[in-house]
């Protein structure tokens, strides 16, 4: 009787084992890389698989390469979750399982800035080397979470032992020619050095000397700034840049020459939890020309993004320089308007506040933004034959003065300000990864002339008065894949008849009709160096916008948004 029953037991347990065999063959697994916005592989990521009734189904962290393997699920509907610190969790949704099916989940991470991130919106200054100042935000953990890089000229860090650092030291000289405008004419010697220090923080220096060709009695401008910049906790950043500008070829009114100012600009950028971003700072300034004007102009920016999709801010400027912690990627300082107004040495000034609500569409975005602005005084630019007599009887009897380019005849004067707000909408595509084109519109204000008033010297500032007005930009920006050409260009309409900018302190305000810049490496086999490239920067090429007068001597001159500029140059990073 015993023998029956063994025989029983064991075929029981033959056939148990049998199902179990069957049923773990029959289970499903899922596998696949998780990376980050730039590709790069994410080690220690978790993910996790959810079944639809939101119980957990199985979890694993990523590898050094970003791979992950969950087997031992079951038929059926899942959700892949993958999530890291200071990361915004990435998501696949309605993945069907059969059984025995091996699928392959590959997820994408965004970090907390990369998921409001759009066309980089920092208005273009004439040294665009600038942005090659590069930073490495870490976790507490000391795991890199964000990357700033470009085909690696200064450092490259990742959590992927496959990517190892680069060049912690960059060298880079240029020389540039051209009719720059007001401030930058003649030909620049340029020098620049980057380090990226042991701690991870950065220092930079920047030279350039310029020399006017055909004005042997005029002597050579003079730009020195130095930056240092450091890594704070939880993803916060400070950087601080000092400058100084000398500029001899500049003619101010009451027969004084030569424009020297000293700026000191620092920042900081800050995270309050997973979900408010703080960026805030400003620059203070010195200026003298036929005398001594100072003070100092503080930014504040708020960005909430309580979902992946959408985000809303606060910014609050008082400089169309600097207006961002990202404005400080440049050490080159905007060339500041100081000249006669109302009696004294007065710089630009004003007040300008926005509310921004954005959302995500795709890999675009979408941005309106409602903006407030008070501004006290206004920069008005232009060009022609001016005389040093012309300058020379600006700003008296309390009159607006005159600062000029002795070299070129393009000049500057302040302007009554006034009170305007208005409306910016902001859309961007990239085109390819590294290529972006964006759609802005704007509503708002600018100065023109007066009806019926005939603009001329002396009182040119006070002929203008503001004129409601809309502007529509189209801009272009990125990498052309595969040629080695950095583009930024933009056409930017505004009505003809006014002499500032709509919306001043916007994205592409400075960009003046059609407007670009151009990067190019020179590749011929061995016979040239690496690291050498052809650059090309042009300001208002159309050459619209243009309002003609007369000089007091009947010399004719005209008042522009931003007169036309083109400088070309060739440098070298070793």
């Amino acid at each position: 009787m015993q023998r029956p029953q063994v025989k029983i037991a064991l075929l029981s347990l033959m056939l148990l084992s049998a199902a179990v065999g069957v049923a773990v063959g029959q289970s499903a697994a899922v596998s696949g890389v998780v990376r980050d916005a730039q590709g790069v592989a994410q080690l220690g990521a978790l993910v996790q698989v959810i079944a639809a009734d939101s119980a957990m189904a199985g979890t694993a962290f990523t590898d050094l390469h970003g791979r992950y393997f969950i087997s031992h699920l079951l038929p059926g509907q899942y959700e892949v979750r993958a999530s890291a610190a200071l990361f915004v969790p990435a998501m696949r949704g309605n993945l069907q399982l059969q059984s025995g099916a091996q699928a392959v989940v590959n997820l994408t991470l965004s970090t907390l800035f990369e998921s409001t991130a759009w066309l980089p919106a920092e208005r273009r200054k004439a040294d665009e080397p600038g942005d090659d100042w590069k930073w490495t935000l870490r976790s507490v953990a000391n795991r890199p979470i964000l990357r700033l890089t470009e085909d690696g000229d200064v450092i490259m860090v990742s959590s992927s032992v496959r990517e190892t650092p680069k060049r912690a030291e960059r060298v880079r000289a240029e020389v540039t020619a051209g009719d720059g405008g007001f401030g930058s004419n003649g030909i620049h010697n340029v020098f620049a050095f980057d380090r990226v220090l042991d701690d991870g923080a950065g220092l930079t220096l920047h030279a350039d000397i310029g020399t006017q060709p055909g004005a042997p009695f005029v002597g050579q401008s003079t730009e020195v700034a130095t930056g240092y910049g450091m890594q704070l906790g939880m993803g916060g950043a400070a950087r601080t840049v000092l400058s100084y500008q000398g500029h001899p070829e500049v003619l101010g009114p009451n027969g004084s020459s030569g424009l020297e100012v000293m700026q000191l600009a620092s920042g900081q950028k800050m995270q309050l939890g997973d979900l408010v971003d703080v960026e805030a700072g400003g620059t203070v300034y010195v200026v003298r020309t036929s005398g001594y004007a100072s003070g100092s102009r503080p930014f504040l920016k708020v960005t909430a993004h309580p979902t992946e999709n959408w985000n809303f801010g606060y910014r609050m400027a008082t400089s169309q320089d600097l207006q961002s912690f990202a404005g400080l990627d440049t050490v080159k300082r905007e060339l500041p308007v100081a000249a006669i107004y109302q009696g004294k040495i007065q710089t630009e000034g004003g007040l300008h506040q926005e509310f921004t609500v954005g959302r995500k569409t795709g890999r675009g975005m979408v941005q309106v933004a409602y903006y407030s602005d008070s501004l006290d005084r206004v920069a008005v630019s232009g060009g022609g034959a001016l005389t040093a007599a012309d300058i020379a009887q600006t700003g008296q009897n309390g009159a607006s003065g005159i600062i000029a380019d002795s070299t070129t005849g393009n000049f500057r004067f302040l302007s009554a300000g006034y009170n305007v707000r208005g409306l910016n909408v902001m859309m961007t595509e990239p085109l390819t990864t590294n290529l972006w084109v964006a759609l802005e519109y704007g509503t708002g204000a600018g100065l023109g002339a007066k009806d019926g008033a005939a603009v001329g010297l002396p009182g040119t500032g006070s002929d203008l008065a503001p004129v409601s007005a809309r502007t529509a930009t189209v801009a272009l920006r990125g990498r052309v894949l595969r040629s080695g050409t950095a583009v930024r260009a933009a056409y930017r309409w505004q009505p003809t008849r006014l002499v500032t900018a709509v919306d001043p302190y916007a994205p592409f305000s400075d960009q003046a009709y059609l407007s670009c810049y151009l990067r190019q490496t020179l590749r011929l086999g061995s016979l040239l160096p690496p690291g050498l490239e052809a650059t090309v920067d042009v300001t208002n090429l159309l050459a619209q916008g243009y309002r003609p007068f007369l000089s007091a001597d009947g010399q004719t001159l005209f008042l522009a948004q931003s007169p036309r500029t083109i400088q070309a140059g060739l440098a070298f990073t070793f």
